[in-house]
């Protein structure tokens, strides 16, 4: 990448903190605008959020494609390279005034995510991770915990509405439930080690919301899967979810055999 993309990503989280300071925690911020590409309702607060990067990306090209949640797939004139952008991951928390919601950026090649970026746009704490080099938040070095017994792990946790059944095993096996709302500084959290795993089996989860949290999360030591414990594929499409198991590596093996 002939530009920087950390300095590029670090420019568009302070646009979209900007942009939509005045929008947290209001009703106007969730009102819907239209229907998003992911055929989710679009709230205004994601759709300001995502024009601050599209506006950015037009005059300094990091992609020659971008995806994201609310417009699809957007072209661009820039270098070689696919961007995943959810502008506000985590919506419900950011309308509601509960400080823990992201940008959450990330940069693939020949379908390989090779950096990403994911800032908490309350408190301003940044995660970012380059593939077989590092993760690091606010520039520090981070791992995975080492917790190996699940009656001692805090985990994330999201079954599927109304149907608890697959998720209920584990559920009365590990220590402490933890359904914090934003998937992608959830799987940061795996990776620096203050959840020991993030589980989301309802299907929903798109490329956008789990590119940059995953190489975050994997470069930390952790481990994401399917529920089978195989390695994981999301499309190019954000109308395509997937469920994901990450874990902090040595809890991976006996998720994977509860949840089945």
């Amino acid at each position: 990448m002939k530009n920087d993309f950390f300095s590029a990503c670090n420019q568009m989280a302070e646009m979209v903190e900007n942009s939509i300071g005045t929008l947290v925690g209001t009703a106007d911020g969730g009102k819907t605008v239209k229907m998003g590409a992911d055929l989710t309702p679009t709230k205004l607060i994601d759709q300001i959020a995502e024009d601050c990067v599209i506006r950015f990306l037009k005059e300094t090209p990091l992609c020659s494609l971008l995806i994201s949640e609310e417009a699809g797939k957007v072209p661009f004139d820039g270098d070689e390279g696919t961007i995943f952008l959810d502008p506000v991951d985590g919506t419900f928390n950011a309308v509601a005034g509960i400080p823990f919601y992201a940008l959450s950026i990330a940069y693939a090649t020949e379908g390989i995510v090779q950096k990403a970026y994911v800032r908490n746009l309350s408190s301003g704490e940044t995660f970012t991770a380059e593939k077989g080099n590092y993760a690091r938040c606010d520039g520090k070095a981070i791992n995975v915990s080492g917790v190996s017994n699940l009656d001692e792990c805090a985990m994330s946790v999201y079954g599927r509405k109304f149907d608890p059944t697959r998720v209920m095993q584990l559920g009365q096996k590990i220590r402490r439930w933890r359904l914090l709302g934003a998937s992608a500084l959830e799987l940061c959290y795996v990776g620096c080690g203050r959840i020991d795993g993030f589980i989301d089996l309802r299907g929903t989860l798109r490329v956008t919301d789990a590119a940059a949290g995953m190489l975050v999360c994997t470069e930390a030591g952790g481990k994401v899967t399917d529920l089978n414990g195989n390695q994981i594929h999301f499309p190019n499409e954000v109308t395509i979810g997937r469920c994901v198991v990450a874990t902090n590596g040595v809890l991976h093996h006996k998720v994977i055999e509860y949840l089945r």
